[in-house]
């Protein structure tokens, strides 16, 4: 019988003057105790979502806490019966989670935090203004009821978007949300520094509303997109009916599956008729590659995505 995996998301704004240091005895740590997935590194704290067994996931938590800036450290868990990452990385960034504004510091101000068990009540007054701080394709997933969509394909967007829409003389309470409390706190940051006086986040985040709040109570619908193999979970943190389109990166549903533009990891309805023959010939290589360690049991690249391609050529 195998054992069940723990997927964990953690996240901490903190100052870390040393991060660069911190690369090399993370990784070892992430290695010695069977850890796959990755985590972020940058001056402003430390960001991912990782997966192993039981006393593995504990060990690396027991690592982090050992130094006090980790001690109180934000980790959501959920569960599933097969590894969903497949490498084990440690990266160093510039930011952990990257809005590409000068100056947003969520560990000199930041909104205020709203436990998964308030949420509901919050979000009921009409006079909040509910902002879902994810991308595009996680919204069309899943979202909380009456709650705003911005339309961005990365966060980087976001900034622009809340300039553009939204004036803190007339919008005097503004609640935001994203999937594992990180985004929603850095924007929360943001938004204070524009002038918004009253700024609430979810804390912990969607998995954690999740996780806390019983589903006949919830104002949650849909699914959650998560960044892992997984793609969605349900209410309940099971594992959903998701798939991924490795040649765009978006999720696809079942419906999807059956449509005659899919086919897995070269197009879905989504991209079938967008991409450059030049992006499907590089996906139909990489799909045969996935299928080739797949069989070998090793492990593979997870597919080309235009879309930070595209962002990275502006």
């Amino acid at each position: 019988m195998t054992q069940e995996i723990v997927v964990a998301a953690l996240y901490k704004f903190v100052t870390l003057s040393d991060y660069q240091a911190l690369r090399a005895p993370l990784q070892q740590c992430m290695e010695d105790n069977g850890v796959k997935g990755t985590l972020l590194l940058a001056e402003e704290g430390i960001n991912g979502t990782v997966s192993a067994t039981r006393a593995g996931i504990d060990g690396l938590l027991d690592w982090l806490k050992r130094d006090p800036r980790f001690v109180d450290i934000d980790h959501k868990e959920s569960y599933c019966d097969a590894q969903p990452f497949y490498r084990t990385k440690v990266k160093l960034k510039k930011e952990i989670v990257t809005m590409g504004v000068q100056g947003v510091n969520p560990n000199t101000q930041v909104g205020t935090y709203v436990e998964p068990e308030d949420w509901n009540a919050l979000i009921n007054d009409p006079e909040v203004l509910l902002i879902d701080t994810r991308n595009d394709y996680e919204v069309a997933i899943g979202t909380f009821e009456g709650a705003i969509d911005p339309h961005t394909e990365s966060f980087r967007e976001f900034p622009e978007y809340v300039r553009k829409h939204f004036d803190p003389s007339r919008h005097k309470k503004v609640a935001m949300f994203c999937t594992g409390g990180i985004r929603c706190e850095k924007a929360s940051s943001f938004m204070l520094g524009e002038g918004f006086e009253a700024v609430y986040h979810l804390k912990g985040g969607i998995l954690k509303y999740l996780e806390r709040v019983p589903q006949d109570q919830s104002k949650w619908q849909g699914d959650c997109f998560v960044f892992d193999n997984r793609v969605t979970v349900r209410h309940d943190l099971s594992e959903g009916d998701y798939d991924l389109c490795h040649a765009c990166r978006q999720p696809v549903s079942v419906a999807d599956r059956a449509s005659p533009h899919y086919s897995p990891g070269i197009s879905c309805p989504n991209c079938w008729d967008s991409l450059s023959e030049k992006t499907r010939a590089s996906a139909r290589e990489r799909q045969k590659q996935i299928e080739l360690a797949k069989a070998r049991n090793q492990p593979h690249p997870m597919g080309y995505d235009p879309r930070a391609a595209a962002h990275k050529a502006k």
